[in-house]
């Protein structure tokens, strides 16, 4: 039993401030690592007082476990993808503070009494205020119990309410027609945020707030323009300004040109357009209205000449401007006239120019199209768009409660389970299914509970080889889904899987999946396996060389049949008389016609093979004389051959752990994590019959050795007659001619 000492709050310089006691922990060993045990809601509450180096993992993957992700993604707060303690640690406390007793958290099950939640302090009161109101809004009056499936889908019901919370306000939400006239014309001027419910777009509070400040802007605009001398002519001097603005460079530049030429007459030729310009229009089909005419003076260009308002000697292509202008600024102001001279043309400018100058000064946004009493309406309307928002708004406290509401019922449910598989792996050790079990996979006539699931193959084999520990990484597909995972053999023989050989893997879900090897990690399983390897080795060997041997022979042959084939082929084909008749061989010595075998290489093969007979003979004879130490010698050499073996196999089952294998899946494991012969024994089960079974027939197909068998038998039973021969047991038995020592068998008392 372990205490710990939890950290003294600061206090007053030279006041006592009292010690909170040390809180008791209790731990239980497994996997060669001390685990805490949690026992009751206290120890929940103060998981902040354990030592974190007795913590199992320090952090865990949000994905690709065998937990409620929306619960992962609760607690993790930074919202990267990994819980770890500190997070952890915050979800308790959390938890600890909103219900009345801790205790609560261990029972599990997503169901939550508002009698739990402690009223006394506020954020619990908040939450049992709004279960009570969850409650009555499912027709639940006279229940006080929350559960999970009342929250889960409560967040869609109320973001389909008429305030939602999101700050976000639609056409649909307005009650009053030129209320929704606003928001729609916000939205078309100022863009649009799409709803919490089914994304419909509306307008939330900065761009309402921007689209009142533009209409705030124009009307202070407008009201500008009602002061005394900036509109003679009222209402119409706008009109009039906008006239003299479309013509005003046009005028100026007529009148300067005619300054020019009373300067000096001959700038009167250079200031009209050449013979060249006229010459280049006539060249095409001319349009009054086209950019090359419009860019020719008003009028022909003389000294001292006023500019026509109208008639054949005005630019066609002004005509209509020049109409215009006439009509709304030189009428109303000069009076009804045909020409303008500059004089009446300054004059003009001058009255117009306290108008030009108010709308140039226009503020220049998305609102400044529209008339002043468009402006008005708008505006009339912003006191209760800007209260619509803001009743909207204040909903978002209810969702905010909705979610904490959410997230104690998971917790409630599922904070047992995590602690049970991060702060320890009792689940694991007691094989209740721990969370980053993907499954069980079904193959070579075992199942293997230890499989995880992998992201990448490659990079996760480079960790996880240093978990000396047989890995077999599958490619699992079901209905056009796909997921890899790595299964650990951790009993049984390794003889039989490699590459591509085809399985089932069922997931947490019971779902079945077709399971095909892909990599393949090779580590002993048990000792007992190491024991036989050596021999397995050999025999392996023995095959695979003879195999080589008898392909090649087979190669030899087929070759020798097909040039023999081949000449048989051809016997009875005509020599070619074309062809260079050979000189007739040089006579030599004559060789015999029967087998061509050297007498010496026979010679040589045969001591050979004496003297391997002797030396086998010659072993023999010592083995024999070993007498009462043979059992000895043969124990000492098998121990000389799997030895090696077994010792290597049982330093790497030392070592098998499952750190790495859940380290390269993205935890952090802060133990090794044992896994013995006996564990493994348990995560890996070979097949057998069940107890009480029997068979009722034997098996037609076994294998039958026959004359081997027999030999075997026969070379068994002649050793030990040998070897009862050679320790004198048979003397008393035997003739004295066949006894090994007949001195002793002939003794008194023999």
């Amino acid at each position: 039993m372990t205490t710990a000492t939890a950290p003294a709050p600061a206090g007053t310089p030279g006041t006592d401030t009292p010690r909170q006691a040390p809180h008791r922990w209790q731990f239980f060993r497994a996997g060669g690592v001390d685990q805490v045990v949690f026992r009751n809601g206290e120890d929940i509450a103060r998981l902040a007082e354990l030592d974190q180096k007795l913590w199992v993992a320090l952090a865990c993957p949000t994905r690709g476990i065998d937990f409620d992700a929306r619960t992962l993604d609760l607690i993790d707060t930074d919202g990267d993808g990994r819980v770890r303690p500190p997070e952890v640690i915050a979800a308790c406390q959390w938890a600890c503070e909103r219900l009345r007793s801790a205790d609560v958290l261990l029972a599990g099950g997503g169901t939550l009494s508002l009698q739990d939640l402690d009223d006394t302090r506020a954020p619990g009161a908040d939450l049992a205020k709004e279960g009570r109101r969850i409650l009555d809004l499912l027709g639940k009056q006279d229940t006080h119990t929350l559960t999970l499936a009342d929250i889960a889908d409560r967040g869609e019901w109320l973001a389909a309410m008429r305030f939602n919370g999101d700050g976000v306000v639609t056409p649909a939400t307005a009650t009053d027609d030129m209320l929704r006239a606003t928001i729609e014309e916000a939205m078309r001027t100022h863009g649009s945020t799409p709803d919490r419910h089914e994304h419909t777009p509306g307008l939330d509070r900065a761009r309402a707030e921007a689209f009142m400040a533009d209409a705030l802007a124009l009307r202070d605009w407008y009201a500008r323009g009602d002061e005394e001398g900036l509109l003679p002519l009222g209402a119409r001097t706008l009109t009039a300004a906008e006239a003299l603005r479309a013509v005003a460079a046009k005028v100026d530049d007529f009148f300067a040109r005619c300054r020019v030429a009373a300067y000096d007459l001959q700038a009167v030729v250079a200031l009209n357009p050449s013979p060249d310009a006229y010459d280049a229009l006539a060249g095409h089909t001319l349009d009054a209205n086209v950019q090359p005419v419009a860019e020719l003076p008003l009028a022909p260009v003389t000294p001292h000449r006023a500019l026509p308002l109208s008639g054949a000697s005005l630019n066609p292509a002004w005509a209509e401007a020049m109409a215009t202008f006439a009509r709304d600024a030189v009428a109303p102001l000069l009076g009804e006239r045909d020409t303008l001279d500059e004089d009446a043309w300054q004059s003009l400018r001058r009255q117009l120019a306290p108008c030009d100058a108010w709308i140039a000064a226009r503020p220049d946004n998305a609102l400044a199209g529209l008339p002043r009493e468009r402006i008005d309406a708008l505006l009339a309307t912003r006191d209760a768009l800007l209260a619509l928002i803001a009743e909207d708004e204040a909903a978002e406290h209810h969702n905010r409660l909705l979610t904490d509401l959410e997230k104690l019922l998971r917790l409630q449910r599922d904070l047992r389970v995590l602690l049970h598989n991060f702060v320890s792996f009792k689940a694991f050790y007691r094989r209740e299914g721990a969370i980053f079990q993907a499954g069980t996979l079904y193959l070579d006539g075992r199942s293997c509970e230890l499989t995880v699931q992998v992201q990448d193959t490659a990079r996760h084999a480079t960790l996880a080889g240093l978990a000396k520990t047989c890995l077999a990484y599958c490619d699992c597909t079901r209905q056009g889904e796909k997921m890899s995972i790595v299964a650990a053999f951790t009993a049984g023989d390794v003889d039989f899987l490699f590459v591509g050989r085809n399985g089932v893997f069922y997931d947490r879900q019971g779902r079945d999946w077709d399971a095909t090897i892909t990599k393949l990690i090779e580590n002993p399983t048990s000792v007992a396996q190491a024991f036989f390897a050596p021999y397995k080795k050999f025999v392996r060997l023995i095959e695979e060389q003879v195999a080589k041997r008898a392909a090649a022979s087979e190669a030899g042959s087929q070759a020798a049949l097909q040039t023999l084939a081949g000449k048989v082929a051809t016997a009875d084909r005509p020599v070619d008389a074309g062809a260079p008749a050979k000189s007739p061989a040089k006579p030599g010595p004559i060789l015999p016609t029967g087998s061509r075998i050297d007498v010496g290489t026979v010679a040589a093969i045969g001591v050979a093979l004496g003297s391997i007979s002797a030396v086998l003979v010659g072993i023999f004879g010592k083995f024999v004389d070993l007498g009462q130490w043979i059992p000895v010698a043969l124990v000492g050499i098998v121990i000389a051959i799997s030895g090696p073996s077994m010792l290597i196999a049982w330093l790497k089952l030392r070592q098998r752990s499952l750190g790495p294998i859940l380290d390269a899946s993205g935890w952090a494991i802060n133990g090794r994590m044992k896994v013995n012969v006996r564990l493994g024994g348990m995560l890996s089960q070979t097949a057998r019959v069940p107890p009480g079974a029997k068979r009722i027939a034997p098996d037609p197909y076994r294998q039958r050795h026959g004359l081997a068998g027999a030999l075997a038998v026969t070379c068994v039973v002649g050793a030990v007659l040998l070897l009862a021969w050679r320790m004198d047991w048979l003397d008393h038995r035997l003739p004295p001619r066949l006894q090994h020592d007949p001195a002793a068998s002939s003794a008194p008392g023999a």
